[in-house]
């Protein structure tokens, strides 16, 4: 004779499994990295391209580049993505960057 499952049934529906608070909290937590981690992604895709413009010696896309990314940074910032130090630091690398590079031919 064969042995049937038991299956706590309620108006004929089965049961849905208790979720652990652990299941849930790790749910949460791996939804979180994966939206902190294209957030930082996109700001190190930002910093890459300013960083080839003022390589290419264009002043006035590396500006334009530079607004984006400050603004970017400035965004994961406010969502808690990035520390208030951590954004201080690349923002004043890159204004120092852009200001060091194009320094010379305002000069001129």
């Amino acid at each position: 004779m064969l042995k049937l499952k038991q299956v706590n049934l309620i108006w004929g529906f089965p049961l849905a499994r208790k979720q652990s608070s652990a299941e849930k909290a790790f749910k949460q937590s791996e939804v979180r990295r994966l939206h902190n981690k294209a957030i930082k992604s996109t700001c190190k895709t930002y910093a890459k391209q300013f960083v080839e413009a003022v390589h290419a010696k264009d002043k006035a896309l590396a500006e334009a580049k530079l607004k984006v990314l400050v603004s970017n940074l400035d965004s994961a910032r406010s969502k808690g993505v990035l520390t208030r130090n951590a954004v201080s630091r690349k923002k004043s690398r890159m204004m120092k960057l852009f200001n060091v590079s194009f320094a010379a031919s305002a000069a001129n």
